[in-house]
């Protein structure tokens, strides 16, 4: 991709007047999934009225038999994950916070209804009538899927306008259920946590549109592109909401019993491990000793992500400490010496370094839960416990630890190659001069799509306190 030839055919079209806009995509596409849902949507047997005489049935004894009573918990930690701490996380920027917190909410609403019947029409059709049974855990799985296009954000945040943000997250969702139903259904892998299917994808899908819309004159918003003391304090509540309830976005759609139990213990500890690593890394790689809030803000949630994968798999208390150990070195190093790299040489402008924090401890994460795999065994797992966590029943009664290896491992190659290649393809879509993204000069700043309060619409000298693209020049 670096051809002079595809380069000059992928470079940012002149403007134009035409322009679509944020209200009436909202409207449409509001008005559309009213009648999608009224086509395809129904509840399933555990949520429709029917219940009660299905329970008895079956000789179900109470409702707190119900799958709500189990999967509504981590749920609601899951939730708060995607609308507090990735909106939170987001808001390091000095005059972003309005846009970072307001458009994470606005594409996650919008996502996670596109999500419910892309993931339906893939995973939960009924072939009887034809009707998508959305369930507790198809909300859960509709909000991990709003998370992989809430991670390609990060990597684009400050430069869209809502409307591209919107278009991204509609090619994102439609691109995660399909790899999503490749990797889990077709290929057999495991991926409880989704370090593959979630966050490889959701990164490089990111990474790869910020390539395709590159721009040599952001300069001109230098500016805008860093923090305040107040703006990383509120970045750090969507750091320490996102840490508290990882282990249940690990665990929320495991296997109940031991698979769940183990999910939450493993990613508790490898959490542990990668906030005592970045901070001492964060330390030694400053010539004063001081501690650098960027590092503190992303990379100690890297071994949450690294985890993923294997999170339900016999990885041991101590592999959990080594994966976040090692999460924490990797992804504090990304930011120091990756990310300018990054931006330097390979044009790609990534601004909360998703890089750092998703797509590296992903393809890790993925990597260790290949080799997990591959060295289960009875004598770790028992008989039952190899067939339970692995699932290995039905078409995949015969299947062997050493060869769902394999079959992990091409898991993470599908995740990778959609989120490439989906990124570049959906990166033309959006360089089409019709969705108004700022101008260079009007990046990162609010002012351009919110109305801000008086004392806060001119721009008064600040000092610069840090970014996310540290050692420029390294």
């Amino acid at each position: 991709f670096g051809n002079p030839i595809f380069r000059q055919c992928c470079d940012r079209p002149k403007n134009t007047n035409v322009r679509i806009s944020l209200p009436a995509v909202c409207f449409v596409w509001q008005i559309a999934m009213i009648i999608l849902f009224g086509i395809f949507i129904r509840y399933d047997q555990e949520s429709d009225a029917h219940w009660i005489e299905y329970r008895k049935s079956q000789n179900i004894s109470s409702d707190i038999e119900n799958d709500f009573y189990f999967r509504y918990p981590s749920f609601q930690d899951v939730h708060v994950m995607i609308f507090v701490g990735f909106g939170f996380l987001m808001t390091f920027l000095k005059r972003y916070s309005f846009s970072a917190v307001g458009f994470n909410f606005l594409i996650a609403a919008f996502g996670l209804q596109w999500a419910l019947l892309m993931q339906g029409w893939f995973q939960s059709l009924d072939p009887m009538d034809g009707k998508i049974k959305i369930s507790m855990e198809s909300l859960i799985n509709a909000d991990f899927c709003v998370a992989s296009c809430l991670i390609a954000y990060g990597a684009v945040l400050g430069k869209l306008s809502p409307v591209q943000l919107m278009v991204m997250t509609l090619f994102g969702i439609t691109l995660y259920a399909v790899e999503e139903f490749i990797i889990l259904n077709l290929i057999h892998a495991r991926d409880a946590g989704g370090s593959m299917v979630i966050h490889t994808f959701g990164a490089y899908y990111g990474l790869s549109i910020s390539w395709m819309l590159y721009r040599p004159n952001l300069d001109q918003s230098k500016r805008l592109n860093g923090s305040v003391y107040h703006s990383d304090v509120f970045a750090m509540i969507g750091t320490l909401f996102l840490w508290m309830f990882w282990p249940s976005f690990n665990s929320a759609i495991t296997d109940h019993g031991d698979g769940q139990h183990r999910a939450a213990i493993n990613t508790y500890l490898a959490l542990a491990s990668t906030v005592l690593t970045t901070v001492a890394i964060s330390s030694l790689s400053q010539k004063t000793g001081k501690l650098d809030m960027v590092h503190i803000q992303n990379s100690t949630l890297a071994g949450g992500v690294a985890v993923g994968t294997a999170a339900e798999f016999m990885l041991m208390p101590y592999g959990s400490l080594i994966i976040g150990f090692c999460c924490g070195i990797i992804s504090t190093l990304g930011y120091i010496y990756i990310t300018p790299f990054m931006e330097k040489y390979l044009k790609i402008q990534d601004t909360c370094g998703i890089h750092n924090l998703h797509a590296m401890p992903g393809v890790i994460g993925g990597i260790v839960g290949a080799i997990t795999a591959a060295a289960a065994s009875e004598r770790v797992y028992g008989k039952e416990g190899l067939i339970n966590t692995f699932d290995f029943t039905g078409e995949w009664k015969d299947m062997v630890p050493s060869r769902q290896g394999g079959h992990q491992a091409a898991g993470l190659c599908v995740a990778l190659c959609f989120g490439v290649g989906g990124g570049i393809i959906v990166g033309c879509i959006l360089r089409i001069p019709v969705w108004g993204d700022a101008p260079d000069d009007n990046c990162f700043d609010d002012e351009l799509y919110w109305e801000l309060p008086e004392e806060e619409e001119s721009i008064p000298p600040i000092l610069e306190d840090n970014n996310h693209m540290r050692n420029r020049d390294v």
